[in-house]
């Protein structure tokens, strides 16, 4: 007899794969029940270290009526059809990004899903991190007042990348922004609300021979201010990093890596905020600018000051660092065991308010495909 647990398949046995599927394990009401990928040994190695099913084929999987959910984690070019096959099947469907390499594509998933009231989600797993809803109340309550610019950097490894890799194949990948950066649209458009593209570009290798697109930069205006979002994929492995970076009225906040586990807080205080901030990240370690001046520079009291013609009480002026103890492996993993709770929730009772849904997917994949042609546009 079928247990009351929702039982999961897993498409693609690669190293992401292995990884997400030790969180989806902890889980409560999920159960990993089989796996198939085109390598067999992947395959059989993800199966036999989760006890689970090894499935001959995609076709194999789906006509199995254990199979209540797939999670697809197979190159982008895959999404589409596997998907769009999954849930004519009757399968809901956890995908990785991006949803398709077209929006016709997404449109039609989301649609077909919700036809079927099946769930159809991409993982866009940013928004599951804790400093995502921190970073969202500072801006929502203006406690760095307005916001005025912002960027994300992307300097990516290549290191694993070689030339015939089909992550270079746009026909496979959709190209850099489709592949990588609906993340980061997605994550800035949690934070500021629906954006409208400016410009984009890319760059390529001077070899032209391999004709390589390597560097993309896109930017992206809000309602408030506007953004740079830059991708280039060029550099040693034990370089890779990432940097985004949101600038208010009264200061700005830094936070590292493309699954940020740490943020800096600078910034002019007015009374009262400092404690909200206190609040919200009781971990924080905090330096003082004044207090920890010489004695004879300290103010005695709060300076009235001023910025865009506005003036105001500036009652603390700090330095603030905080960092997940976690760490980035077990940070993401709980990211993604987070995700999988909140669309179990979703599945077992439709009135649950998800943090993403289909909406997110089709979303984030427009404006990567408008900055793909915008930047085909670009001559270099």
């Amino acid at each position: 007899m079928k247990s009351s647990n929702l039982h999961m398949g897993i498409i693609g046995a690669g190293g992401f794969a292995q990884f997400a599927a030790r969180a989806f394990v902890k889980v409560p009401g999920i159960e990993l029940a089989g796996v198939t990928d085109i390598n067999k040994k992947a395959a059989l190695e993800l199966g036999g270290a989760f006890g689970i099913r090894v499935y001959e084929d995609f076709d194999q999987t789906i006509g199995d009526d254990n199979i209540d959910l797939l999670y697809i984690a197979t190159p982008p070019w895959l999404h589409y059809t596997q998907s769009r096959n999954a849930l004519l099947a009757g399968k809901h469907v956890i995908c990785e990004k991006p949803a398709a390499l077209t929006t016709s594509e997404a449109e039609e998933l989301r649609q077909l899903a919700r036809s079927r009231n099946l769930l159809y989600v991409v993982n866009l797993i940013q928004r599951y991190n804790p400093l995502f809803s921190i970073v969202k109340k500072i801006i929502n309550n203006r406690l760095l007042g307005n916001f005025l610019h912002g960027f994300f950097e992307n300097y990516a490894s290549d290191e694993k990348l070689v030339p015939d890799h089909w992550f270079w194949d746009e026909t496979k990948s959709g190209g850099i922004f489709i592949e990588h950066g609906v993340h980061f649209f997605d994550l800035f458009e949690g934070w500021l609300g629906e954006g409208k593209l400016v410009s984009a570009l890319q760059l390529h290798r001077p070899d032209i021979s391999l004709s390589i697109v390597d560097r993309v930069q896109a930017t992206v205006l809000y309602e408030d201010g506007v953004v740079n979002f830059y991708h280039g994929f060029d550099q040693a492995r034990i370089l890779d990093r990432q940097e985004m970076r949101i600038e208010f009225e009264r200061g700005e906040i830094s936070l590292y890596e493309w699954v940020p586990v740490r943020m800096k807080l600078y910034g002019i205080l007015e009374t009262g905020q400092l404690k909200k901030l206190r609040d919200m990240l009781p971990e924080s370690s905090i330096l003082h600018a004044q207090k920890d001046m010489p004695k004879h520079t300290q103010q005695d009291k709060p300076k009235q000051t001023s910025a865009r013609f506005k003036e105001f009480i500036a009652e603390d002026h700090i330095t603030l660092n905080y960092e997940n103890d976690l760490g980035k492996e077990k940070l993401y993993q709980q990211m993604l065991s987070t995700m999988l709770t909140d669309q179990l929730a979703w599945i077992q009772s439709h009135d649950h308010a998800r943090v993403i849904d289909d909406n997110n997917a089709l979303r984030s994949l427009g404006m990567a495909v408008q900055a793909d042609r915008m930047a085909k546009n670009f001559n270099y």
